[in-house]
């Protein structure tokens, strides 16, 4: 079972990208995230929401608390009674933050900043914490390789 991925918001032409692409990329990362966790539940769907950066601030306060506007923000949910098997969750990505920064960095896009978003989103959708430095380290180590895997996909 693969997860339904739906993708929604506006999505800045500076950024490089389609729909179908990030839709594309965001399947490919849902599944490493199973994989990675071996999950018994594997995601049903994942919904990627575009944010500029207000509303990425008006999030980042609400859901965890934290000023300012965020690169990506996750909500995982696990099913209720009598609905289908698998977990859904919610990427919330600042689409306003990925041309920025995509831009800024040398041998960078918007568009791959955008997808290293979305795997960075997927990677904590599956439990991944980067709240000390060695969980941020085996997580960016974990999103550029399937930043390059989905590359040679």
């Amino acid at each position: 079972m693969s997860a339904e991925i739906s993708v929604d918001g506006a999505l800045p032409r500076a950024a490089g990208t389609s729909r179908a692409e990030l839709r594309r990329a965001a399947a490919f990362f849902a599944a490493r995230s199973e994989r990675r966790v071996r999950a018994r539940e594997p995601w049903r769907a994942v919904a990627v929401h575009l944010v500029d950066d207000r509303e990425s601030a008006r999030l980042n306060m609400a859901i965890m608390g934290h000023e300012g506007p965020t690169d990506v923000i996750t909500q995982r949910y696990d099913p209720i009674p009598g609905e289908p098997a698998g977990l859904t969750g919610e990427l919330f990505v600042n689409a306003d933050c990925a041309v920025r920064e995509g831009a800024r960095r040398a041998g960078w896009t918007p568009a791959r900043e955008l997808l290293l978003y979305t795997a960075h989103g997927m990677d904590h959708l599956s439990g991944a914490c980067d709240t000390d430095e060695a969980g941020y380290r085996a997580m960016r180590r974990r999103e550029l390789s399937w930043l390059a895997a989905l590359a040679r996909a």
